[in-house]
């Protein structure tokens, strides 16, 4: 069992969760180490709705085993686009903002979005795309963090293999100004392989996308 001690000697963390299959080693892992960490959903890169509440069921079903608390950040797609694309910032018509129009795609259209940020909505697993949605994502998390007394956080999307190490960490420390960002790489010490078997155990959904509409076009 790997071993873990939790920065600055406490036991009280706050886990950023991505989805169950994700999570379900992590958790397992924690536990056994004598740490019961509060699961935070925020999610908001998940669409369609439907997909969305289907991995928070599916993780939710699986705390609810393990005794451990789960938390749903708010749902708001369209704050995390205009995060990740940049839209106001990256413009090409001064004055104007994502609020003047009924989306930020028409945004991007209306006001000839420069190609950086173009590039953003088609970049690959691992792109600025990727780092910015991290961002996102992680300063909801350390807000709820700060706001209720956890002082560490770390995530679960440091246990895909298919995002970058470095950007997580990059965006958690960004986020984590008023609390300590636990990097810890969730992949080491046969977590990776345990991964996998708990998610053939408990016959998670797992899916093949991260969750958003521009990972998805690349399935």
């Amino acid at each position: 069992m790997l071993h873990l001690e939790v920065p600055g000697g406490g036991s009280e963390v706050l886990l950023h969760s991505c989805c169950a299959p994700c999570s379900g080693a992590v958790l397992e892992c924690l536990l056994a180490n004598g740490i019961r960490p509060v699961v935070f959903f925020s999610n908001s890169n998940i669409v369609p709705r439907e997909e969305y509440d289907l991995r928070l069921s599916e993780l939710r079903r699986y705390c609810d085993s393990l005794g451990v608390t789960v938390v749903e950040d708010e749902y708001d797609h369209e704050a995390w686009r205009n995060f990740v694309l940049e839209v106001a910032r990256e413009s090409s018509s001064p004055g104007r903002t994502p609020s003047d129009f009924e989306t930020a795609e028409q945004f991007c259209i209306m006001s000839e979005v420069p190609s950086r940020t173009a590039a953003l909505a088609t970049s690959p697993e691992r792109g600025p795309r990727c780092l910015n949605c991290f961002k996102f994502r992680l300063k909801r998390a350390a807000d709820y963090a700060t706001t209720h007394g956890i002082p560490v956080l770390t995530t679960t999307l440091a246990s895909s293999r298919w995002k970058s190490l470095e950007q997580v960490e990059e965006a958690g420390l960004w986020a984590c100004d008023k609390i300590t960002f636990w990097p810890q790489n969730w992949r080491k010490g046969g977590l990776q392989e345990r991964r996998s078997q708990i998610i053939c155990e408990q016959n998670f959904y797992n899916q093949n996308w991260c969750g958003c509409e521009f990972s998805h076009r690349n399935v």
